[in-house]
């Protein structure tokens, strides 16, 4: 049926406005508007380069783009006044509030990217482990998209905006957390920087 093949066409391809969101969830200007912006810029800045460097990939870049953008949306539910989050939520929390979010905004594909770039993804056995307050299953980037981004995020902190973390200074960042973290964003770097 071609009218069902089109409807369906348009739901998958339905381009987001990405700032319409970030306006609703942080209407106001204000220090921490002003962090989740200039950070999602950057990760989308490198996650873009990465895909018009590796258009052997064939990354969705519109995607890339969006899901960059928001993929920090849920920070301001979350306690972490050094980068002016004065929820209540701890901060390991924010990728799973904004993946809450982006499920009632109707964007599936953007809720992985959000539940899945904590480090460089979280397993269950971290989260076993370690004791973190979230549910107990992996939240492992899957999908090209979705291990850009979470690669792409890991050069730049909202605590310090102006700068951008080499190679080794990210690895060593991830380190603290295990090896299996340090693991997959090695090969990542070997997949997006070759």
């Amino acid at each position: 049926h071609p009218e069902r093949l089109s409807s369906l066409a348009t739901i998958l391809c339905k381009k987001m406005d990405y700032q319409k969101i970030i306006d609703k969830y942080y209407p106001e200007a204000n220090r921490l508007r002003d962090i989740l912006i200039c950070h999602s810029r950057q990760v989308a800045a490198r996650a873009l380069l990465i895909c018009d460097s590796h258009p052997e990939l064939g990354m969705d870049r519109q995607f890339v783009e969006e899901a960059a953008m928001l993929h920090d949306i849920g920070i301001f539910r979350c306690d972490a006044p050094g980068i002016a989050c004065h929820g209540t939520e701890p901060y390991i929390c924010h990728g799973r509030i904004g993946a809450e979010l982006m499920r009632r905004e109707g964007y599936e594909r953007h809720a992985r990217v959000c539940e899945r770039h904590t480090g460089a993804g979280l397993s269950l056995s971290d989260i076993v482990s370690q004791d973190l307050p979230l549910p107990h299953q992996d939240f492992l980037p899957e999908t090209l998209e979705e291990k850009v981004i979470c690669y792409a995020d890991k050069f730049y902190s909202k605590s310090n905006l102006q700068r951008e973390k080499t190679h080794e200074q990210a690895e060593k960042s991830l380190a603290k957390f295990g090896q299996e973290g340090l693991a997959r964003f090695q090969t990542w770097e070997k997949l997006f920087e070759g």
